[in-house]
């Protein structure tokens, strides 16, 4: 009599497999935790390091700059190209003011060489005296006299310019009064400030009863008394 089973025992052989309940692959949980944590981390990043999302109000105000922005950036294109033409224009007109500039410096050089012709052609101060006095026009007038001086300064020896001369034109008449006494008048004086020439003219009351015959200029320079130039000539009766 025995006491144990009759049945035969169970030994797995290595070619036999027992039915197991089947789970979530370890490999699916590892790929899904993964696929969170880099969602979780992007989310993460762009929240506190990414760019900030714009409200409505914000878009409208951004809107309303890029407007504004454009609108200056066509005006100030206007601006430029009316400043361009501008530029154009004065450039075109300093090129015309520049020919006339030419133009009138070879004129007034002409008109130099001319006057310079003249100048040498007037017969010389009798007294030789530089500056000379070349020219005299003495007229007498219902209202005085009229006087027209020409005055002329001689370039020292192998210089063409002259210095610049100031100084005083002085004007004494010589004539009489009904009684025949010979009387001399000072005729007034005026400013002189010449270069190579200039032409001193004007016109000065006589005294009353004064029959002037002659008039003597003298010149003077600035800071003396001394003439440095005189000469004298006839009053005439204009005509």
């Amino acid at each position: 009599m025995s006491f144990g089973s009759n049945r035969p025992t169970f030994k797995p052989t290595p070619y036999g497999y027992t039915r197991r309940s089947r789970g979530i692959p370890r490999w699916l949980l590892l790929l899904i935790t993964g696929i969170v944590l880099g969602a979780g981390g992007v989310l993460f990043l762009q929240r506190s390091y990414g760019p900030q999302r714009l409200t409505v109000e914000q878009s409208e105000q951004l809107r309303m700059d890029l407007n504004t922005a454009s609108l200056e950036n066509q005006r100030l294109a206007t601006e430029s190209k009316t400043l361009h033409q501008g530029i154009k224009e004065a450039q075109g007109a300093q090129q015309d003011d520049a020919a006339k500039i030419e133009q009138l410096r070879k004129r007034a050089a002409d008109m130099e060489a001319g006057v310079a012709s003249l100048l040498a052609a007037i017969p010389p101060d009798p007294r030789g005296s530089n500056p000379g006095i070349r020219y005299t026009d003495m007229q007498i007038q219902p209202d005085g006299l009229h006087y027209q001086v020409l005055l002329i300064q001689e370039p020292a020896k192998d210089q063409t310019d002259v210095g610049n001369l100031r100084g005083e034109v002085k004007l004494v008449g010589i004539g009489s009064y009904p009684n025949g006494n010979t009387a001399y008048v000072s005729l007034g004086s005026q400013p002189l400030d010449m270069g190579r020439y200039v032409v001193v003219q004007g016109q000065t009351e006589l005294p009353k009863a004064y029959r002037l015959r002659q008039v003597t200029v003298q010149v003077m320079a600035e800071g003396s008394d001394k003439i440095i130039a005189t000469r004298t000539v006839r009053a005439t009766a204009g005509r």
